[in-house]
C-alpha cells in the first residue's frame, strides 16, 4: 500500500493536507471552508468520500476553520489533543477523538504519530504518517527545530516543512514590533534558513519529496524559500522532489 498526499491550501488564510494510504484518506487540519476544502479534493481529482478523520495539529483558526462543517457533512471524526480541543472554537456536535503526543494511533489504514512542536498554541504537534513501509512527516507551525522534532522526523520518505518568513523581509517589513518578535520566537515560526537548516539534517537516500509549507505572504516570497531548499539539497547530492506550497492552489498528488 502506497501513501500519497496533496496540500490543497497553506498559509495563513488556511492549511489543509490531503493524506492517502489505498483508498481511504485523512486531512491533517482544515483551515478553509467545508465548500472549498471538498471543491479543491474534487478538482484535483480525489474524493471526499475518502476522507475517515481530519487530524488538528493546533486550534488556531486558519487550521480549523472549516473543521465543524465539514466533519459533520461527510460524519467523519475530528482527532485533536484534550488541550487543542479545549481550546478550538466552533466544534459544537462534532464527533471528537483524542490524540495525544508521543501516543501512536491507526486511522484509515495509517499508522498516526503526533509529537510535540514549539508553537504559540495550547498543545500543538507535529505528525508522522506511515503506511506501506513509508513515512511522511508534517511540521508546518514550529518556532524551533528541537531534539525531538528531529528525531521524529528522521527517516520520512516525505517532508512538510515550515519556511514561514524570510528574515531580511520580516525586519524590515510593516508588522509591528510585537509582532516581528512574536514570528522569530521559539514559540512562533521558522525562517527560510531555519526551515532549510533542519532539512539539511533530514537528508538521506529514502527522501523522495519535500514540501516547503506556512509561507508568509508578507515576509517571504516562494523563490526565496525554493532557493534555500534547494540549495541545500543541491549541497548533499540529494535527488528529492521540491515543492512550494501555496495559499491559493493546490499542489499535485505525490506519491512517496
Amino acid at each position: 500500500m502506497s501513501l500519497s498526499f496533496c496540500t490543497l491550501a497553506s498559509g495563513s488564510k488556511g492549511n489543509c493536507i490531503y493524506v492517502a494510504a489505498g483508498e481511504q484518506a485523512v486531512l491533517i487540519d482544515c483551515g478553509l471552508s467545508a465548500r472549498e476544502t471538498i471543491r479543491r479534493i474534487e478538482a484535483r481529482g480525489l474524493s471526499p468520500h475518502a476522507v475517515k478523520a481530519i487530524l488538528i495539529t493546533h486550534e488556531h483558526t486558519d487550521h480549523t476553520r472549516g473543521v465543524r462543517v465539514l466533519a459533520k457533512r461527510l460524519r467523519i471524526p475530528a482527532l485533536a489533543t484534550e488541550a487543542t480541543w479545549a481550546a478550538a472554537k466552533d466544534t459544537d456536535a462534532v464527533r471528537y477523538q483524542p490524540m495525544c503526543a508521543g501516543r501512536g494511533l491507526e486511522m484509515a489504514g495509517i499508522q498516526v504519530h503526533p509529537f510535540s512542536v514549539p508553537h504559540d498554541a495550547a498543545d500543538p504537534v507535529g505528525l508522522v504518517l506511515t503506511a506501506g513501509g513509508v513515512s511522511l512527516g508534517v511540521a508546518t507551525d514550529l518556532g524551533a527545530p528541537t531534539g525531538l522534532v528531529r528525531r521524529r522526523l528522521a527517516g520520512c520518505a516525505g517532508l512538510v516543512l515550515e519556511h514561514n518568513h524570510d528574515a531580511r523581509l520580516l525586519a524590515e517589513g510593516s508588522y509591528p514590533p510585537w509582532l516581528k518578535q512574536r514570528v522569530r520566537s521559539a514559540q512562533g515560526h521558522l525562517s527560510n534558513d531555519q526551515g532549510a537548516e533542519l532539512l539539511a539534517e533530514l537528508i538521506h537516500p529514502g527522501l523522495k519529496q519535500v514540501v516547503l509549507a506556512h509561507l508568509s505572504e508578507q515576509n517571504n516570497r516562494p523563490e526565496l524559500a525554493r532557493r534555500a531548499a534547494q540549495d541545500c539539497l543541491d549541497g548533499r547530492g540529494s535527488r528529492a522532489g521540491l515543492w512550494v506550497a501555496a495559499q491559493e492552489r493546490y499542489s499535485e498528488v505525490f506519491e512517496v
